[in-house]
């Protein structure tokens, strides 16, 4: 016998209850949708008279002229300062160091004075030298006189050919012996001399490695003082190789200049210290970089460059002239390529394609597409279109308040990668 099965049903009162809620929630959500669409649709219907409204209100923008000018192209480096000569000053003898007269961080010149060592020894050394010659010529004065009247015995006989050649050898020996004390007395002199030290250079000494009182050696590796070049200065510096037919273009051209400028925290170029010329290209490309050195000589007259510092440098490679320039803000990139709005007298901003060459955080070089003084929006793009009637507002010089956003001044250029500022 087959057993039914018997689902079992809820109560009535239950089943009333759930009835019920979905009846209010359906009503619930139809009168939302009524609401909405009372309120809400007419406002967001592309022909309502607010949005035609909306859409005949002058977009307020900020623009600028694009202009023609000369504009320099730099290739951008990173160098070390170097002093331009740098000498560590030595003692070419030995002794006792008895006097430093020079200080810490002096401006010297070549053949100052620095240091002198007990030249006592080195004086006996010399005056011995001296001594020796005089000694040497009066031998020599003595042997000519025999040799002239051994000369005068011989021609008459009354003493043998030979004896008057055996004196002439003598007098030979004896003026050899002249020349070789006079080299002695040379020697002597040199080492006498080397007791003073001199400045080598023009320059600024650094810190004293040695103290009066000690006994200096030739031998030693440190030396007495440092002596740097610091007007001029050098700055070497690296760039890719791919900019070596630029840079050799250039130096055939004429004196290539180039700036140093300052580094902030932040890496980036603070400001120019100095201004000079390249003076060094070198002759081959490191392959494990992919970059060739460059030295770079500046007058630094302010002392703003420091051996060992970084610098950002600058090169510039070439200038290029009547070139039609606009601000970066004003280029905006899309499918076709760069473009940037136009605004024509009657105030209608219209878009136009351009083409654009060397561009650089100051300035975007247009090579097509523009003409000089004509007007383009450099903020206030995102909500143009094709034929918007602008009206040009005043940029604001006040603070913003927190939590709003300050617009833009004229010409103020949005960051792109690989843009750097031209001087």
């Amino acid at each position: 016998m087959t057993q039914a099965t018997v689902r079992e049903r809820p109560p009535v009162g239950a089943r009333s209850r759930l009835r019920r809620g979905v009846s209010v929630l359906v009503g619930v959500l139809l009168l939302a949708g009524i609401v909405w669409a009372i309120w809400f649709w007419p406002a967001r219907s592309p022909d309502s008279a607010a949005n035609r409204r909306n859409r005949d209100q002058p977009i307020p923008v900020l623009v600028e002229k694009s202009a023609q000018r000369d504009v320099p192209i730099y290739l951008d480096g990173l160098g070390t300062v170097q002093a331009f000569n740098t000498v560590t000053v030595k003692s070419n003898v030995d002794g006792p160091l008895v006097d430093v007269l020079f200080r810490e961080g002096q401006d010297v010149k070549e053949g100052d004075v620095l240091a002198r060592i007990d030249p006592r020894p080195f004086q006996a050394a010399y005056d011995q030298a001296v001594a020796k010659k005089a000694q040497d010529q009066a031998n020599l004065a003595n042997a000519r006189v025999d040799l002239v009247r051994y000369q005068k015995l011989a021609a008459t006989a009354y003493t043998s050919a030979q004896q008057a050649d055996t004196q002439k050898a003598t007098v030979a020996q004896l003026e050899a012996q002249v020349q070789g004390d006079q080299a002695q007395i040379d020697s002597a002199h040199t080492q006498l001399d080397y007791a003073t030290i001199k400045a080598p250079i023009d320059g600024r000494t650094g810190i004293r490695l040695v103290d009066a009182g000690n006994i200096v050696h030739s031998s030693d590796t440190t030396g007495l003082v440092v002596i740097t070049t610091l007007q001029p200065i050098s700055v070497v510096f690296t760039l890719p190789q791919q900019t070596l037919s630029a840079v050799a273009a250039a130096m055939n051209r004429a004196k290539v200049e180039v700036l140093a400028l300052a580094q902030g925290a932040d890496g980036a170029a603070s400001g120019i210290l100095d201004r000079g010329t390249l003076a060094v290209l070198d002759n081959e490309v490191d392959q494990t970089t992919g970059t060739i050195k460059l030295k770079a000589t500046f007058p630094n007259a302010d002392h703003k460059l420091w051996p060992g510092g970084f610098v950002r440098v600058k090169l510039k490679s070439e200038t290029l002239e009547h070139a039609i320039v606009v601000p970066p803000a004003a280029v905006q990139r899309g499918p076709q390529g760069p473009y940037v709005y136009v605004v024509s007298d009657g105030g209608t901003a219209s878009r136009r394609q351009i083409s654009v060459g060397h561009e650089d955080a100051q300035a975007s070089v247009v090579t097509d597409g523009l003409k000089p003084d004509e007007t383009v929006v450099v903020d206030g793009t995102s909500r143009l279109t094709e034929g918007s009637k602008v009206t040009v507002a005043e940029p604001s010089a006040e603070p913003a308040h927190p939590g709003q956003e300050q617009p833009a001044a004229p010409g103020a250029g949005r960051s792109r990668r690989g843009r750097t500022a031209s001087p």
